[in-house]
């Protein structure tokens, strides 16, 4: 064994948003495995560095700027790696692609169709590396403590980060929170866009009497929102990034898809999953407010459909 043997410098470009991030996680872990003796160091939006932060081959982290001459700048502070993967396909990842000092770099594309967003960016690592890894579970470096009670706890997460239109209505929620309370304690999940939405539900919640629930929206970093839904017995949700860290976790979810396809960018992996949509001529459109102006993909879900899968699926 020869020990002056440099471990790899890998650069990795990792998606802004945290629900795509949270997919590319397999695709990262077959990177190490390929290599196995490496060093990470991690640019992208501060949502998911901050989820993947602690990873044990992540030496360096870096959250960018989007304006041009500061990527340029930070490709010079970067210094120079032996590879390097941008998971993102957009005209800027293009430009920081051209600047970055490393031996060989591969970008991702959107040449991969027809399959599950994970699959998507393991065969983007597969064709990087001529590899076969499989594509295996999501996986966030977060120590979890589970609880030691036997009380149970229901998320309510009612945003979606990426447009109007993948949002569920916070009177629904609502509803569905106020049943689930009964025998759930209840916490409210959202960013601090999503404070608004969050409080619709809370309101009709003290209207109804119901005293067991957090409203947490706003209140949460990425480290505690991971930890705070890695402890759920049930999460209910759209298409989301909080929806993929529950995934993660195998957390039973009840998630709610309107203009995105579930096919591809549903819960990896969780056989404790159930997709509620309706299966409009439209669907999935994927734009973030509805072209038709109804919204129907969303409006026409009710409390009582999600209810009644929950009671099904024995969740209750």
């Amino acid at each position: 064994m020869n020990n002056n043997i440099k471990p790899v410098k890998a650069l990795i470009e990792i998606p802004s948003w945290l629900g795509d991030f949270v997919m590319s996680t397999p695709s990262i872990e077959n990177i190490i495995n390929h290599y196995q003796d490496i060093e990470i160091t991690i640019i992208g939006s501060s949502a998911p560095i901050e989820a993947i932060k602690n990873h044990p081959k992540v030496v360096r982290t870096m959250v960018l700027d989007k304006r041009y001459k500061s990527l340029y700048k930070a490709c010079n502070q970067l210094g120079e790696f032996d590879i390097y993967f941008t998971f993102r396909s957009s005209f800027r990842a293009k430009f920081l692609k051209f600047f970055i000092k490393a031996k060989k770099k591969y970008q991702y594309n959107n040449i991969y169709q027809d399959c599950h967003q994970v699959e998507k960016y393991n065969k983007f690592i597969n064709d990087s590396l001529n590899a076969n890894f499989k594509a295996g579970t999501l996986s966030l470096p977060v120590e979890i403590v589970r609880k030691n009670n036997k009380s149970r706890t229901v998320g309510i997460n009612p945003g979606a980060s990426y447009g109007n239109a993948k949002r569920w209505y916070p009177k629904e929620f609502g509803k569905v929170a106020e049943e689930l309370s009964k025998t759930y304690n209840i916490i409210i999940f959202g960013n601090s866009n999503e404070v608004q939405f969050a409080l619709e539900i809370e309101k009709l919640l003290v209207s109804k009497g119901v005293e067991n629930y957090i409203n947490l929206s706003g209140k949460t970093s990425i480290s505690e929102l991971i930890k705070s839904i890695s402890k759920l017995d049930l999460f209910i949700t759209g298409d989301s990034g909080p929806m993929h860290i529950a995934a993660c976790f195998k957390i039973p979810t009840v998630a709610l898809f309107g203009p995105t396809n579930d096919l591809e960018t549903s819960q990896w992996l969780n056989k404790r999953k159930i997709i509620i949509k309706k299966n409009l001529a439209c669907q999935p459109c994927l734009k973030r407010i509805c072209p038709l102006g109804h919204h129907n993909c969303m409006k026409l879900i009710d409390a009582k459909e999600v209810i009644d899968a929950i009671k099904k699926n024995n969740f209750l």
